[in-house]
């Protein structure tokens, strides 16, 4: 288990413009599962009611060759492997979707024809979900409204969450890497679920060292200038359907994150409780704005710096100031 910080080139250069004391990033908790063993033995219950739990989950693909490293089925093909694991994780769904379906339909027989529409509308989402997984389709990608995903979130279903795919290549392949990345996308992207490719084993090497070293070994490489944790951290955070505020202060300059559509008093309660009761109004600018202007006074004179009320639809990369009484 791990706490990691999630790099933002807009966060550091925002604390840069108001000198801040303390700079705190968003942080994500990754707990890293052993090998799943797919397409023999498959995955133990007991680590399946662990990713249960989950919020996101990140599967690591092999797609590199190396003989010294051998593959549990003995050849490197990623889709095989996304497959049979999207299978395993489809056939637990499965199991849970068709005991709930069985205990609903006792329920509803002790219950008058009047009564029964909360479980009927339930067995009627169940059933086309039992249906779409016994096609091999994940929760994901079945195009539920948030209504049904509201009925479906109490069951924590692995394919119902969003899945981030990360191609392990080899170093040598590293100049192909955007083009890795691009057809893997076209055969392994749907809804739900994003693809990326990075060589671990050498940004593993980067990573141990200096940030000078770093730069010219990564330019050597041909890695690209930023660590890949950065992007593939930032990639869970928009699967997560998430997207980052700011409040730039000397004392502490934060990034936020909230749910893409948060009204600006629910964006405050993640500040603290009190500002959300006690919200009157939040100054809003968009953080490059703010940098062109070089201070808050700067962005007021120039009229780039917006009032808004409580309705407000906080924006990725927003600087919102919040006025509040309590």
């Amino acid at each position: 288990m791990a706490v990691v910080k999630v790099p933002d080139e807009r966060l550091d250069k925002l604390a840069q413009l108001v000198n801040a004391r303390k700079t705190t990033y968003l942080e994500l908790r990754l707990q890293d599962f052993p090998s799943l063993s797919v397409g023999r033995k498959g995955p133990p219950p007991a680590l399946l009611g662990v990713l249960s739990t989950a919020d996101l989950i990140v599967h690591v693909v092999r797609a590199f060759e190396d003989e010294s490293v051998p593959h549990p089925l003995d050849s490197v093909d990623p889709a095989r492997d996304v497959a049979a694991l999207d299978l395993e994780l489809a056939l637990a769904d499965l199991g849970i979707v068709e005991r709930r379906i069985e205990r609903l339909m006792v329920e509803s027989r002790s219950l008058a024809a009047g009564a029964r529409g909360a479980q009927e509308r339930e067995l009627g989402l169940l059933r086309r979900i039992k249906e779409g997984l016994e096609g091999e389709k994940p929760v994901r990608s079945m195009g539920l409204t948030a209504e049904e995903k509201a009925t479906l979130s109490g069951y924590n279903l692995l394919t119902a969450k969003p899945l981030l795919l990360v191609l392990n290549i080899d170093e040598s392949d590293l100049d192909k890497t955007a083009k890795i990345e691009a057809e893997a996308k076209k055969t392994l992207a749907r809804e739900g679920t994003s693809v990326i490719a990075l060589a671990a084993k050498a940004e593993a090497d980067v990573a141990e060292l200096s940030a000078e070293d770093a730069a010219e070994f990564r330019k050597e490489l041909g890695l690209p200038e930023e660590p890949a944790r950065g992007r593939l951290l930032q990639e869970a955070v928009t699967l997560l359907g998430l997207i980052t505020f700011f409040t730039a202060g000397q004392q502490d300059t934060h990034a936020w994150s909230i749910p893409a559509g948060t009204p600006a008093v629910k964006a405050a309660g993640r500040i603290h409780s009190d500002i959300e009761r006690g919200f009157i109004r939040a100054e809003v600018i968009g953080w490059q704005e703010l940098l062109a202007a070089g201070s808050h006074a700067e962005a007021k004179k120039r009229g780039t710096m917006r009032v808004e009320g409580k309705t407000y639809e906080v924006r990725d990369g927003d600087v919102i100031n919040v006025l509040f009484n309590v």
